[in-house]
């Protein structure tokens, strides 16, 4: 070391580490009050740090989509030859993912599905509130085939079949597209159907009030008197407080209403405690019209929310109902 630099442990008073180490960058850089500079360095990563973390767990789930597609690609490069004497090759991998997903749910939001029982053997469409990401939606799906060995279908928007590289994961997953025949069609081959009216519009602009926002559809309300069909209402408990957007800027409202794609920034990730409730069959019937039965399935839908989830929701909350008991419903 430099005569200089000898100073830090030299003397009658040393110097702490931290002191020694701001000395030696101000000689070496000739930068006078350094630790002035590096003080506020280390401010500025303590405040932002939190802030890059909740914006850059969502990354998570994405990573988590594409781990599943690369599974998929695997797994039909080594089930090539079976494929053209199987009914279904794709079994033995949705059970793969369904598994992964759920260890997921379980691990990171405690996931707990109530109301099973409510689910009929038969088919039927499952109707539910749509949060920020459907995320919960794929732990209630993972969670039912692996303790149900039940499939479930879903509708979703269309810029979804656009995202590169997503094509195998929504074709082996039965996600589709509409229109309403092929949902009725679904839904008449014996399978479940879930669709959440609310859409990308609730995802993006609902809040942690709850609100739900349907406008005046009614369409999947047509697809179950046309099937037959119950309708089973569904909402997830904090998937609010899971993952949240920035819809409540009005200009991102704006954009989206013009040009139909999902840009509002999205934030979150957070471990909260997610619990989804399936509540009782609205069953056919055939005199119902279809305005009737969509305001019947909104009204079960907000009941479920008044039930089981406090208004406004809280992150913090949320996040210790992980440490809380719950009491089973099944």
């Amino acid at each position: 070391m430099t005569g200089g630099n000898e100073s830090c442990i030299a003397g009658p008073i040393p110097m702490s580490y931290l002191t020694c180490l701001t000395y030696i960058l101000q000689e070496w850089t000739g930068v006078e009050h350094i630790g002035d500079y590096l003080s506020y360095a280390f401010y500025l990563v303590w405040v932002l740090f939190p802030l890059a973390v909740v914006f850059i767990l969502p990354g998570v789930i994405v990573a988590l989509f594409y781990i599943s597609i690369l599974i998929l690609h695997i797994y039909k490069r080594k089930n090539e030859l079976k494929e053209a004497y199987s009914h279904d090759v794709w079994i033995g991998a949705r059970e793969m993912l369904a598994t992964l997903w759920d260890g997921h749910g379980r691990i990171w939001h405690g996931y707990e599905l109530h109301g099973v029982k409510n689910i009929p053997e038969g088919p039927g469409l499952v109707v539910f509130y749509h949060g920020a990401t459907p995320v919960d939606y794929i732990y209630f799906v993972a969670r039912l085939h692996v303790t149900m060995k039940r499939r479930c279908f879903v509708v979703a928007d269309h810029f979804v079949f656009r995202l590169p590289g997503f094509k195998i994961l929504l074709d082996v997953h039965g996600v589709l597209p509409g229109p309403r025949e092929a949902c009725v069609s679904t839904l008449k081959e014996g399978h479940l159907l879930a669709i959440a009216p609310g859409g990308v519009r609730e995802a993006l602009f609902s809040d942690e009030m709850y609100t739900i926002l349907w406008s005046d559809r009614k369409g999947f309300a047509q697809v179950a008197i046309d099937a037959k069909v119950p309708i089973i209402p569904m909402f997830t408990q904090n998937v609010r407080e899971s993952f949240r957007t920035l819809g409540g800027i009005k200009i991102l409202r704006s954009l989206y209403e013009r040009i139909r794609l999902p840009l509002v920034p999205l934030y979150g990730g957070f471990p909260v405690k997610l619990r989804t409730f399936i509540g009782e069959p609205i069953p056919y019937e055939p005199n119902m019209t279809a305005e009737e039965l969509a305001a019947k399935t909104k009204a079960a839908v907000q009941a479920l929310i008044e039930k089981h989830q406090k208004i406004p929701g809280n992150i913090f909350r949320a996040l210790m109902e992980r440490f809380q008991t719950h009491k089973k419903d099944d």
